[in-house]
């Protein structure tokens, strides 16, 4: 990949930006000046990139994958409504790049948030077919037992809805805590159907998606990941 061609990849401006910076020797790729537009960069080989002697996140190429433990009050939207958007946690740089989260989370909804720009990867694990599982920690409002898990798993028809949907795993930790599975994905689904068994959900975290929990990560902290 040229180095004007990797620049922008890694969001750092137009072609002419771009250019500019390089003409004017500002770039500098594991320690070392770049300022030939055409020189060749292999992306595997990036270490470190800074732009005048400030250094830059470096964007894995042409696929990346990362894992976000949001926190509440954002939105999983490139054009929020109310709350700052997830992307605002990023570097101003990865702003330009096209990514897209996988699937949605509630602005009031915590947890996992797996965000990408593989198109196919996001579609293989957001497809109902796939029956991805994603763990949700749920607070419930009314104390409730295990008739609760039970009609869970059993399935409950959502409201202006005419399917049935099942938890794939419904335990209580506590008899306001209950841990839930599920492998789709429909809009609000985990508080529709926590209201269709009779309850409320107060507060709603994901612990994992497939394979993957928030690793210790604190709220807003996020790291790229290898798949």
């Amino acid at each position: 990949m040229q180095l004007l061609k990797y620049l922008q990849a890694q969001g750092h401006g137009s072609r002419k930006q771009c250019q500019w910076l390089i003409d004017n020797d500002c770039i500098a790729i594991n320690g070392e000046i770049r300022n030939k537009a055409k020189s060749d960069i292999n992306p595997t080989d990036v270490q470190t990139l800074a732009i005048e002697d400030e250094a830059q996140t470096v964007v894995p190429l042409p696929y990346f994958y990362i894992l976000l433990n949001k926190p509440a009050d954002y939105e999983t939207s490139h054009k929020p409504q109310q709350y700052p958007s997830v992307f605002s946690l990023f570097p101003d740089h990865m702003r330009n790049i096209d990514m897209q989260a996988v699937g949605r989370l509630d602005a009031d909804t915590t947890g996992v948030l797996l965000i990408t720009n593989d198109g196919q990867f996001n579609h293989r694990v957001t497809s109902p077919k796939h029956k991805v599982a994603k763990l949700y920690r749920v607070t419930l409002k009314h104390p409730a037992d295990d008739s609760l898990c039970t009609t869970l798993k059993n399935g409950v028809l959502l409201h202006d809805d005419n399917e049935t949907v099942r938890a794939a795993e419904a335990v209580l930790e506590n008899p306001t805590t209950l841990l839930m599975t599920i492998t789709e994905g429909k809009y609000h689904q985990v508080k529709r159907m926590v209201a269709a068994v009779g309850n409320r959900v107060e507060q709603l975290h994901r612990d994992r998606f497939g394979d993957w929990d928030t690793q210790d990560l604190a709220p807003g902290e996020w790291k790229f990941i290898t798949l």
